[in-house]
């Protein structure tokens, strides 16, 4: 990332750094199944936001990501529900979840507005 972090990035390195301390503590026997899920989504979420910061079509990309919050969303319920995290954990783990849903909410719709106050181009029929 450059010199000036996008406050997604930001979010999601600390976002991030809870996960993998949480989950390196859930038992063995979720561990290659949950744990690696988890982690894995988000690691794909962290892939993803650099691809969408560095290239030119962001918007599958953003959509993508969107999707990822959505499954992170999922299985960390089913964590709380399992007992592997506590109350506390869980709601620190969805609110963090929900700023980042908000940012890339906020990414798309700058994205369209961007796109729809764009004049067309000669070549479509356009002014």
């Amino acid at each position: 990332m450059p010199e000036e972090e996008l406050p997604l990035y930001l979010h999601w390195v600390k976002f991030l750094d809870w996960l993998l301390s949480r989950t390196e503590k859930f038992p063995r026997r979720v561990r290659l199944s949950l744990s690696n899920r988890l982690e894995n989504l988000a690691l794909d979420f962290l892939q993803d936001l650099v691809e969408a910061r560095y290239t030119r079509e962001k918007t599958a990309t953003l959509r993508r990501m969107n999707l990822q919050l959505e499954q992170l969303r999922v299985l960390l319920r089913l964590c709380h529900d399992r007992r592997l995290l506590t109350p506390e954990g869980y709601e620190y783990g969805a609110r963090m979840l929900l700023e980042a849903g908000r940012m890339v909410g906020g990414w798309i719709r700058s994205r369209e507005a961007a796109a729809a106050s764009r004049p067309l181009s000669a070549a479509s029929g356009g002014p």
